[in-house]
């Protein structure tokens, strides 16, 4: 008798290698969820077929790293922005350059198209928003009011308003036409991440590093409803298209909610780890997400996800009966947006004062358009998805059937699924072996490579540590492979080590637990200091960057010198302590400081004030000393270099 084949709820489609270095960005076309663009710390845009090993077309022309990419809603245009602050849009039907746009001061954050016109907004850490039109190759308007940098921006359905999220812990509301801002919506705790228009009511969603989901009524301007407890900072959240459910894609799973009243309809188990974007077709949820210079694809299957009704009783469980479809939704509580039959209008355009939006085109623009180019990689998947456009249709692969699960109990096709495909193009090579987790069972190891400037930090590892430091280097023949107690007796000559070192970190923890149980949080920090035990500081410093309020000026001057040896650190994690650190020093106390400093002698004795003005020239002294270094590390590629970026840009007024 036949085994009935039973069907995944979730799994993993592909894994392929998409640059030559780092992945920095990736985006998936929203209409059909089968195309994905990925930019890189190469400065290229390339551009996939989901489910296809091979890259269809590669986009050159950007002389820094592609920060941010979006795909407009046909999914014939693309724009990307860079690490420089320069905007580039491709025609990919044309397979050219149609425009570069010059103007932001910092990285590109964040881009969206406008639904109806040929518009572009984008978001950049110079804390500005610029609207872009396309044709004209021009700036029509820059609207300001961030003090951080802008994250994500999205249109609204009707194409008449901008959201758009923050590092301010902000999420605004602009009127395209009146050129201002109508609404700002305070409330998260945190970074804001990622901003979601409903499809159809007046209604937005915004996700925070604070862990929460907030839901904002488009007509009242205030909070409808806050879901709390995700298991990590919300980075991708996306509407079901009938706008019955929101999908939350969470470390390891996907969360199903609903937000009158909140309430989550469903966890599935999907092992992703940090998902990048989401996208819905074919009842089916995409989703991508990016490790060094690799790309994974995973597929849920909608059908058998609880989109509404009550919570599903226990929704982590692998087999659990289909869902039934979702109802069609009811009449929505909130007005509906209007779409134009035609093309949007040009917004109004109001007094500019940058010089950047008055510029025209120069013949630098054009040399950087003669330098872009766009070429295809695989001729007969570009003409498969990209028809000339006096086409009747265009019949790509959007429209296909949906993916096929592996059946749950056919372990070589699950592999073979989960196996990532090599590439075909010499340009894309395998990644470097020494960065990615090292099997420690049965697998020959590389050859020793070296050593890179960052060691990039390892989830759920202790802060600061790394097994591979504390063991000792062992050659092996290239070919020979270890067995397991060859392999276990490599592991215990670096035990004892290890444990020394740990050891002696819990016993320096403690000493440093016991002065913070007195609530003397500078006494504390002093004497982690005093241990001369740098991954001490980092995590208590990890604590108290956690609540602001715990920093006052005295505590700057014993943790400044501190973040200066941790910026020069060669571990990641002691790098991005050392940042945030630096970031809420400057935040809170830098305009204090110039002021005090700027301020004219006092008239008499005042010993307060006599202390509080040491301690900020010795702030200031030591921050003097750390922009150099902020200065010369601002040009990095990657994450730590859009952190230093940042902090130069926070630190211009000590100049």
């Amino acid at each position: 008798m036949a085994t009935p084949v039973v069907t995944k709820t979730a799994w993993k489609l592909q894994e392929i290698v998409a640059h030559a270095s780092n992945v920095s960005s990736l985006v998936l076309g929203k209409a059909s969820g089968r195309l994905l663009a990925t930019g890189g710390d190469d400065c290229r845009v390339n551009l996939w077929s989901i489910n296809k090993p091979n890259c269809i077309m590669s986009l050159t022309g950007h002389t820094s790293p592609v920060e941010s990419v979006r795909l407009n809603t046909p999914e014939e245009l693309i724009v990307a922005g860079s690490q420089s602050g320069s905007i580039r849009v491709w025609d990919l039907e044309a397979a050219k350059i149609l425009r570069t746009l010059m103007g932001h001061k910092a990285n590109i954050c964040s881009l969206d198209f406008h639904p109806y016109g040929e518009f572009v907004a984008s978001g950049s850490q110079d804390t500005n928003i610029k609207l872009w039109d396309i044709r004209r190759k021009g700036c029509v308007f820059r609207y300001r009011g961030h003090s951080q940098a802008v994250r994500c921006l999205r249109f609204s359905p009707d194409g008449k308003w901008l959201a758009s999220a923050a590092d301010d812990h902000t999420v605004k509301l602009w009127d395209l036409t009146a050129g201002k801002m109508m609404s700002e919506f305070p409330g998260h705790t945190g970074p804001v991440n990622v901003v979601e228009f409903h499809p159809n009511e007046y209604l937005l969603a915004s996700g925070s590093s604070d862990r929460t989901i907030r839901f904002w009524d488009l007509e009242k301007f205030q909070v409808v409803s806050c879901i709390e407890g995700e298991p990590g900072p919300v980075r991708s959240v996306l509407f079901n298209p009938d706008g019955c459910c929101l999908y939350s894609g969470c470390q390891d799973s996907l969360r199903v909610y609903g937000w009158e009243p909140e309430r989550c309809f469903d966890v599935v188990l999907v092992s992703w780890g940090k998902v990048a974007d989401l996208a819905v077709c074919n009842d089916q949820l995409i989703g991508v997400a990016f490790s060094q210079s690799n790309v994974s694809s995973y597929v849920v299957d909608l059908t058998r996800v609880t989109r509404t009704g009550t919570v599903a009783q226990d929704p982590v469980q692998d087999s659990r009966p289909l869902a039934q479809q979702p109802p069609p939704p009811s009449a929505p509580l909130r007005r509906i947006y209007e779409r134009p039959s035609t093309a949007c209008g040009k917004p109004q355009r109001v007094k500019q004062n940058s010089e950047s939006e008055r510029r025209s085109p120069s013949s630098e623009d054009d040399r950087d358009e003669r330098e872009s180019r766009a070429e295809i990689q695989n001729a007969e998947e570009y003409n498969e998805i990209f028809q000339p456009k006096n086409s009747i249709s265009r019949t790509p692969p959007r429209r296909s059937e949906p993916f096929p699960a592996p059946p749950e109990d056919d372990t070589a096709t699950a592999k073979e699924a989960a196996k990532p495909s090599p590439p075909t193009d010499s340009q894309f090579p395998v990644p470097n072996l020494e960065v990615l987790p090292r099997p420690l069972v049965g697998t020959p190891t590389p050859a020793p490579k070296a050593e890179p400037a960052i060691i990039p930090a390892t989830r759920n590892e202790p802060i600061g540590l790394k097994a591979s430091d504390f063991l000792p280097a062992v050659k092996i023949p290239q070919q020979a492979e270890l067995v397991d107690e060859d392999a276990m007796s490599q592991i215990r000559k670096g035990h004892d080590t290890m444990c020394v070192v740990l050891t002696s970190r819990h016993k320096n923890l403690d000493t440093v637990r016991a002065v913070w149980t007195t609530g003397d949080i500078k006494t504390s920090v002093d004497s982690a200091v005093a241990i001369n035990d740098l991954s001490v500081v980092v995590d208590l410093l990890n604590i108290v960057n956690q609540k602001a309020s715990l920093w006052k000026l005295d505590l700057c001057t014993t943790v400044l010198p501190q973040i200066e040896k941790l910026l020069q650190s060669k571990y990641e994690s002691y790098v991005q302590t050392g940042c945030t650190s630096l970031k809420l020093i400057l935040q809170r106390f830098l305009p204090l400081i110039t002021d005090i400093l700027a301020a004219p002698p006092s008239v008499g004795v005042d010993i307060s004030r006599e202390e509080r003005l040491l301690k900020c020239r010795l702030c200031y002294k030591q921050l003097k000393s750390i922009s150099g270094l902020v200065k010369s590390k601002s040009g990095l590629s990657g994450r730590h270099g859009s952190a230093f970026r940042e902090l130069h840009l926070l630190m211009a007024s000590l100049d």
